[in-house]
This record gives structure tokens, sequence and C-alpha cells, in this order.
């Protein structure tokens, strides 16, 4: 059932694919481009489909295990994108330190980026609840292959990340909290793979 089921999409992505790629001949005739491949002298298309992931399905124990998980996929849609941003900053960053002269040079821009990162992203921290601040922690881990700690570190140095880690921790949490996703974020790695693929 499973089995026919996915080529039941399959067929359905790549119509679509065929589809979006029409054209019209002079003469009425549709006509399909699409990239092809000779195998033994024959031309055939040839349509690269996205992964698409297939998990066991989800047996929850009782309605709290489902609202957890309804929770999860909700607060991993939300912070996600903002851990995906905050890598590509990083990236960016770097990179245009590298170009700069000397240390002073980079710590103005250091500054710079910092305002500029407190100006735009605290409205949008102000919103998140406790739960999806310590995923985020989580999730800026898995994009960046750093804690958050490491980075703040990296980039302002050990004093500010001293201070950033002591603050959240007021509030029970931490920047040097890790992601695992073979162990305790198991769940969370599903749904986040799910969701970039468009699956969830």
């Amino acid at each position: 059932m499973m089995k026919n089921s996915l080529y039941i999409v399959l067929f359905v992505l790549f119509a679509f694919a065929l589809k979006t790629q029409a054209q019209t001949s002079s003469n009425g005739t549709t006509l399909y481009k699409v990239p092809v491949i000779v195998y033994k002298g024959d031309t055939i298309p040839c349509i690269t489909l996205r992964t698409v992931y297939v998990y066991p399905e989800l047996h929850f124990k009782n309605k709290r295990q489902r609202r957890y998980y309804n929770k999860l996929v909700r607060d991993v849609k939300k912070t996600l994108p903002i851990a995906k941003e905050v890598n590509r900053a990083v990236i960016e960053t770097y990179e245009y330190l590298m170009t700069l002269p000397d240390e002073e040079a980079r710590n103005r821009h250091i500054k710079r980026v910092e305002k500029g990162l407190k100006e735009q992203y605290t409205p949008r921290m102000k919103k998140l609840t406790f739960a999806q601040g310590k995923l985020l922690i989580k999730l800026i881990n898995r994009e960046c292959n750093q804690s958050s700690f490491q980075l703040v570190k990296a980039f302002m140095g050990p004093f500010k990340a001293g201070f950033y880690q002591t603050f959240a921790a007021l509030f029970g949490a931490s920047l040097k909290k890790e992601y695992h996703p073979e162990d305790e974020d198991k769940l969370t790695e599903r749904v986040v793979v799910l969701v970039e693929n468009g699956q969830l």
C-alpha cells in the first residue's frame, strides 16, 4: 500500500514538473522541455526529484503526547527560520571581517552588527515563548555547528559571552546547550527535516 502511494506521489511530481515546462508549438502541439540522458543509444527524459523522507508512523500514548508533538511542530516552524538567518548572518559577518585590514576595524564592524541584530531581532525574540527560546538555542547549534555561547565568544569576546550566559541562566536556559539529533533531540530532528522539505 505504502509502495503504491509512493509511486503515485512520484508520478504526480513528475507530471507537475513536465506541466511547468510545457510549451505550445506553432501548429498547436504541446511540447515539454526536460533534461535528457542518453542510455545505450536511447534518449531518456531525466528529472531529479527532491528527496521524500518517510518515517515510521508516530503512535501517541495519550493526548498529552499528541499535544507535545503538535506544539513541537509549531515551535520548529517559528524558530527554524530564525536559526537559518543567524547562520547566514554569521557566515556573511565572518567573510566580511576577513576583508577588514585590522583588529580595530573588525571591532567597529562587530559593534555595528551587534546593534543591527538587536534592532532587528529584539521584537521577534520578545514574541517567543520560553520553550521556543530554548529550542532556538539548540537549532542555532544545529545550523551553525557551534553553540550560541561559542558564537558570541568568537565575535564579541569571552566577557560578553559570559554575561549573556549568566543572563540566560537566570531564566533556566543555557547558551552552551547543544543539539543531539541521534539522542535527546531525535523527535525534533524528524520534525526539522520534514519542515525543511515541505512535508510538514
